[in-house]
């Protein structure tokens, strides 16, 4: 599930495409009609679905079967509906190392608060904001010479790597 540019769904997909995660993208849902993402799935040759709407997403996400959902910038919170009827099935990923900074502008938060490590944290989604159990975490340290922009682009090559790292283990049963 998708709202932007999508660079960890890409990360995905060349997982799969490498046969590294022994599984498959078989649909990708947005509640953004502008969103990149859409456009490297459609790529892919991976269905999409353009909705606001959770009902329309939930038989969609049903109806292709799906073992496992990966919030790859999904910037919508999901209602305890939604997280209940996928029970331990929905991973997000997060740019920090939870709980420290959840919700939104983590990167910024970490920067303004003057830490010298932040990270990437890969958890399950619960009824909360970014509470849900922790799947894997890895540590990157800030660098004085560091702005949102620098810090950002670090984050994301941390966040490709380990969003597969997670989905393999769940795929293997390791969790």
């Amino acid at each position: 599930m998708v709202s932007g540019n999508g660079t960890n769904l890409q990360a995905i997909l060349d997982a799969c495409k490498q046969g590294t995660l022994g599984d498959e993208v078989v649909l990708v849902v947005s509640n953004n009609a502008e969103a990149y993402a859409l456009t490297r799935a459609k790529k892919h040759q991976v269905p999409t679905l353009v909705t606001g709407q959770e009902p329309e997403m939930i038989a969609a996400l049903q109806n292709a079967d799906v073992a496992l959902i990966c919030l790859a910038g999904f910037m919508k919170i999901l209602s305890p509906v939604f997280v209940r009827t996928f029970p331990r099935r929905i991973i997000n990923i997060h740019p920090s190392l939870l709980p420290a900074f959840p919700g939104l502008q983590s990167i910024r938060q970490a920067l303004e608060a003057g830490v010298t490590t932040t990270g990437v944290t890969v958890h399950f989604v619960d009824e909360g904001v970014d509470t849900g159990p922790i799947i894997l975490q890895e540590k990157l340290d800030v660098l004085k010479t560091d702005t949102v922009e620098s810090l950002t682009e670090r984050i994301h090559q941390l966040e490709h790597r380990l969003y597969c790292q997670a989905i393999q283990k769940i795929a293997k049963g390791e969790l």
